[in-house]
């Protein structure tokens, strides 16, 4: 009798979770509603952005000079800081970090190649292009990111 109930239960079990709808991520609606933030975002706060083709935004502060052949995937050095849209510093190096080009998310690679050494960009990144629906450490999923890079140098 305690087999049969216990037998019932999990199979019971197995055909809820079997039957239990299964939610599925929409990266098309999620960008529009990133791409509807981040235009509030820019007007609120009056920053002389750009959209690039991707959907991320910048903001070229100092060009920097050279001819860094980005899909080369150079190694590069950089300053930056991190924040949400809300104003809270996730992240800032303390030094410059060492990285390849590709080795970044994709929206610093966009921002990046913006650029040349002694640049600085702003990046309003749409989270398609950031950590996407996973996240990352403290950064929530579906988070839209607002960084400062200063691109050292390049080799």
């Amino acid at each position: 009798m305690l087999k049969t109930r216990v037998l019932a239960f999990f199979m019971a079990g197995i055909l809820f979770m079997s039957c239990a709808k299964k939610e599925t991520f929409d990266a098309d609606a999620q960008a529009r509603a990133d791409e509807q933030i981040i235009k509030d975002f820019i007007a609120k706060n009056n920053i002389p952005a750009v959209r690039d083709p991707s959907g991320v935004y910048y903001q070229v502060i100092t060009p920097g000079s050279g001819n860094v052949n980005f899909g080369s995937n150079p190694l590069l050095s950089a300053n930056y800081t991190g924040r949400m849209l809300d104003g809270t510093v996730f992240e800032k190096s303390s030094d410059p970090i060492s990285f390849r080009y590709t080795g970044v998310i994709l929206g610093w690679q966009v921002g990046l190649a913006k650029i040349q050494p002694g640049g600085r960009v702003r990046l309003i990144i749409p989270s398609g292009y950031a950590y996407g629906s996973s996240g990352y450490g403290s950064i929530p999923p579906n988070a839209i990111l607002d960084f400062d890079v200063d691109l050292i140098k390049a080799q």
